[in-house]
């Protein structure tokens, strides 16, 4: 089978996918993308948006004008490639759609759905301390056209989680099937000698590592409130270090409104409250080799969010047999049962957030049974192993159909 992948970035959600089709099946994968890579095996076509947004376009419908200059430009770059003749072609709904491709191709189209938005009882209202300026309300009913114009032109779609799925207009449901990504639990697992070493920094034997990961420092990810419960634990627990990996941007949400007047919402975090920065190492980006041997260090792991898409980084610290203390809210709830694989906690309860953590950090031998069953719920469900023999069966579903 002759897979089509379409997405601004690689490897994205696809890469690995692709490599475990060819490695294993034989498939031929190729992948449109705005990236330059090369990977071997694989046929990475490079494209640019046609056109796009302006500054003098208005707010409210920026985002569709950018998708759909993406979308004509996957059509440019694929329009004198009719010699490919994919079976199936696979598409990240938003990121590089497949609207134009039936003009071209003759196969049926998967998208990737990630997200629906919604301007109420969702991510965008979720903080009652930071609400979503009126234009960005407006804006999510804007941003799912492609969306929209993509599941109703598809021949079926997925999602990562029940959750996401549960976002979609129930008219697109019978469209929708759920199927996680996969984690590469080869790759990501808890290493029987880790480094006791982050960003040049050396931890000691006895101190104990409370991890945190997000993409963003932002308040979608409760940035602002695990600083908070990091104050508090290290009050009552000072032979500690959090080991904290991201970068001061803000992904989501309205920057303007997080940052104030300061550079990052780091720096206002900081600034506001008296905080021991000798108890905090700020890796920057990092490799991620090494966000694993991070994972295999840590006492704890503190991961609070929204209801939004839920980060990948929560996902390799259960593989990587990190005790997780996560946020009470839809998408954790999908993946964590309170005791058994991790602790759920209230997202905005402070208190709540530092006492379980401390409960963990003084006596982390008694939770070895969560480490263990973290790392076998994701193997036995979520992980490459487990995940993609489902890919396949929906690939060959809809290329049947």
């Amino acid at each position: 089978m002759h897979v089509l992948y379409v997405h601004q970035n690689f490897p994205a959600q696809f890469g690995h996918i692709g490599a475990w089709l060819i490695d294993r099946h034989d498939y031929r994968c190729t992948f449109v993308t705005q990236a330059q890579k090369r990977v071997e095996g694989m046929e990475l076509i490079s494209y640019q948006p046609v056109s796009g947004a302006t500054p003098q376009t208005p707010f409210l419908t920026r985002t569709f004008e950018n998708c759909v200059g993406h979308a004509h430009g996957v059509y440019e770059a694929l329009k004198p490639r009719r010699d490919l003749k994919p079976d199936l072609i696979v598409a990240h709904s938003g990121f590089g759609s497949s609207l134009f491709l039936r003009e071209l191709f003759d196969a049926p189209i998967l998208n990737f759905g990630e997200f629906f938005y919604r301007p109420r009882n969702c991510d965008m209202d979720f903080r009652p301390d930071t609400p979503a300026p009126e234009s960005y309300r407006l804006r999510a009913y804007t941003r799912n056209a492609m969306i929209m114009l993509d599941m109703h032109n598809c021949n079926a779609a997925y999602t990562p989680t029940r959750f996401q799925r549960s976002l979609f207009p129930p008219e697109f449901h019978g469209k929708i099937s759920c199927v996680f990504d996969g984690i590469d639990t080869s790759f990501f697992r808890r290493l029987p000698e880790p480094k006791r070493v982050v960003a040049g920094q050396t931890i000691d034997p006895g101190t104990r590592v409370v991890t945190y990961c997000s993409r963003g420092f932002e308040k979608m990810r409760g940035f602002d409130i695990f600083m908070k419960a990091a104050k508090r634990i290290y009050e009552q627990y000072p032979d500690v270090v959090f080991v904290v990996v991201g970068t001061d941007r803000i992904c989501y949400g309205d920057a303007a409104t997080e940052r104030g007047n300061y550079p990052s919402l780091r720096e206002r975090v900081l600034a506001e409250d008296d905080y021991d920065l000798s108890k905090f190492i700020f890796t920057g980006r990092i490799p991620p080799a090494d966000l694993v041997n991070a994972l295999s260090i840590s006492d704890a792991h503190i991961y609070l969010t929204v209801p939004f898409v839920l980060s990948w980084s929560m996902m390799d610290a259960l593989a990587c047999g990190a005790v997780v203390v996560a946020s009470d809210t839809d998408p954790v709830q999908e993946m964590i049962t309170d005791g058994q694989n991790g602790f759920l906690v209230d997202y905005f309860d402070v208190e709540a957030i530092a006492n379980k953590t401390l409960e963990v950090l003084r006596d982390p031998d008694a939770y070895s049974s969560v480490r263990e069953e973290a790392v076998r719920f994701i193997q036995n469900g979520y992980s490459v192993e487990a995940i993609l023999p489902q890919m396949v069966e929906m690939y060959k579903r809809v290329v049947k159909a």
